[in-house]
C-alpha cells in the first residue's frame, strides 16, 4: 500500500473512535460536559505521553510557533466548547445537524490545499453523506429552523468552521510531528477545566462502568482520535477523510443499537446506504484507480 492509502486510513480509525462518542457518554452518567471533557482531554494527553517512553526526544515536537499552537488549541477546545454552547442555546437536533456541515466544509475547504482539486465524486460523496447525516441525526422527521435558537444555530457552524478549517491547515504544517497533539490535548484539558469550574456543578463518575467509560473516552473519541486524525489530515487523502467522516454518526447509532439503547428502522437502514455509497463515491481513486487531483 502507498504511503497515502496508509494515512488514510490511519485517519479513518478516527472516525471509528468517533462513533463510540456517544454510547461512551451515556456510559459515563451525569458528568457535566466541560468536566468530562477535561477528563477525557487529560487522558488522551497522557496517551501521548507514555508513548514517548522509547521516545523521549519526543518532547522537542512541543516547541512549535505560536500559528501552530492556536491552530491546535483553537481546533480541539474551541470545537468542543463551540458545539456545547450550540447544544444550550438550541435543539440537539437541528444543532447536530448545522454541526455535521463540518465533513462536506473538509472536502470543500480541502481544494484550495496545494496539490488537492475539488472532483466531482468528491463533492457528490460528501453531499450523499450529508443526506445520510440528516436522515440519522433527525430520524426522519422533519427540521424546524426556529429565529429564536438563532445564537445556538451560530454556534453549531461556528463548530463546523473550526473544525473542517483545523483538519485542513493541518495540512499546512504537514512537517508538525503528530506528538505536538499531547500539547494540543493539555492545553485544551486546562480550558476545559476552567470552563467548568465557571459554568458546571461538579460530578464524579460514581460506578467502575462509568470510570471506565470516561477513561474510555479519553483513549478514543475525545482523545486518541486527535492523534490518528492529525496524521490522517496531513498526509492521508484528506477529501476522502472529508466524505467519509459522515460514517460516524451511522456507526454511532448502530453501537446504540447494538447496546440496547436505541432501536433499528428503516431510516437507518436508507441513511446507511446513502452514507456508505457517499463514501465509495468520494473514494473512487482510492479504491478503483484513477487520475488524482
Amino acid at each position: 500500500m502507498s504511503p497515502r492509502l496508509i494515512a488514510t486510513l490511519i485517519g479513518f480509525s478516527a472516525i471509528l473512535m468517533w462513533s463510540l462518542l456517544a454510547v461512551f457518554t451515556v456510559w459515563s452518567g451525569t458528568v457535566p460536559p466541560f468536566q468530562l471533557t477535561a477528563l477525557s482531554f487529560v487522558v488522551g494527553g497522557l496517551v501521548g505521553l507514555l508513548s514517548w517512553i522509547r521516545r523521549p526526544g519526543a518532547i522537542r515536537a512541543l516547541r512549535q510557533p505560536w500559528p501552530v499552537w492556536c491552530l491546535g488549541v483553537l481546533g480541539i477546545f474551541g470545537y468542543h466548547a463551540a458545539y456545547y454552547f450550540a447544544l444550550r442555546m438550541a435543539p440537539p437536533v437541528e444543532a447536530g445537524l448545522v454541526n455535521y456541515l463540518w465533513p462536506l466544509l473538509i472536502v470543500v475547504f480541502s481544494s484550495f490545499l496545494p496539490g488537492e482539486r475539488l472532483r466531482w465524486f468528491h463533492a457528490g460523496g460528501a453531499l450523499l453523506g450529508l443526506a445520510g447525516a440528516v436522515l440519522v441525526v433527525s430520524k426522519g422527521r422533519a427540521i424546524s429552523i426556529e429565529p429564536q435558537y438563532l445564537t445556538g444555530y451560530a454556534a453549531a457552524l461556528f463548530a463546523a468552521l473550526v473544525w473542517s478549517s483545523y483538519s485542513v491547515l493541518s495540512r499546512r504544517f504537514a512537517n508538525v510531528p503528530t506528538d505536538i497533539v499531547v500539547g494540543f490535548c493539555f492545553v485544551a484539558a486546562a480550558l476545559s477545566g476552567v470552563a467548568h469550574l465557571l459554568f458546571e456543578t461538579t460530578v464524579w463518575p460514581d460506578t467502575p462502568l462509568q470510570w471506565l467509560a470516561t477513561i474510555g473516552l479519553g483513549l478514543g473519541p475525545a482523545g486518541g482520535a486527535f492523534y490518528v486524525w492529525d496524521y490522517g489530515v496531513k498526509h492521508g487523502d484528506i477529501q476522502v477523510l472529508g466524505a467519509s467522516a459522515y460514517a460516524a454518526p451511522l456507526l454511532s447509532t448502530g453501537l446504540l443499537i447494538l447496546a440496547g439503547i436505541s432501536d433499528f428502522t428503516v431510516i437507518i437502514g436508507a441513511a446507511a446506504l446513502l452514507i456508505t455509497c457517499g463514501a465509495v463515491l468520494a473514494s473512487k481513486d482510492m479504491l478503483f484507480g484513477g487520475r488524482k487531483g
